[in-house]
């Protein structure tokens, strides 16, 4: 019985640490560093429109690195 009441007990600590509050890691003032554009994915602008440019060629549709939608394109 004391075996099985420490198991409940470590199961229910660790549950209910998941429904705890989490401030948020990035503070006001360190969301200007975010904002430069040398943190963005894509840095190269022309480059990310010309391979834009190419991939909806192949995919013969305008718009086509979004997300999928029906046959008709009336979603």
């Amino acid at each position: 019985m004391n075996k099985l009441a420490l198991v409940v007990l470590l199961i229910s600590c660790g549950t209910l640490s998941g429904c705890s509050s989490i401030k948020p890691w990035v503070q006001p003032y360190e969301r200007q560093n975010l904002a430069d554009p040398i943190m963005s994915a894509n840095r190269h602008g022309i480059a990310a429109s010309h391979a834009a440019h190419v991939y909806e060629a192949r995919e013969s549709a305008r718009g086509a690195e979004g997300t999928g939608g029906g046959g008709c394109g009336c979603n």
